[in-house]
């Protein structure tokens, strides 16, 4: 038994079919398998925490949504007020500070004078 030969591997064609690998014309012979790649691509799933507990709650889809639409917007409503207000506090300042400048320097010595005592006020406000 020692003097056989070594069996033909089987493998099977694309077509589906089984053959003899020492039967194939060159070719069709064997190559290594090609590797496969997996590819992971990981990304973070959008936040949804609100409406999960919302509709956990027993709210309806109706809600949800509506926060979904509104939120935003009310964000971006409140931030113009926001800025709106900084910049009527930035206007006051600058006036106010116009309006001292010009009763010091057209007033004479009753504007210096009232200046004086607006400074002391002040003064004394910030020790308090």
């Amino acid at each position: 038994m020692s003097n056989l030969p070594e069996p033909a591997a089987v493998i099977r064609l694309p077509d589906g079919t089984y053959t003899y690998a020492d039967h194939l014309p060159a070719p069709f012979q064997p190559t290594a398998a090609p590797q496969v790649v997996h590819q992971h691509i990981h990304q973070a799933p959008p936040d949804r925490t609100v409406q999960r507990i919302a509709l956990g709650s027993g709210i309806g889809a109706g809600t949800v949504a509506a926060g979904v639409y509104f939120g935003p917007l009310l964000v971006g409503a409140l931030t113009a007020i926001a800025a709106n207000l900084a910049l009527l506090a930035f206007l006051a300042t600058v006036l106010t500070w116009g309006v001292v400048t010009v009763v010091k320097s057209v007033g004479g010595p009753d504007g210096k004078a009232a200046a004086k005592t607006l400074s002391k006020a002040r003064r004394s406000r910030k020790g308090k």
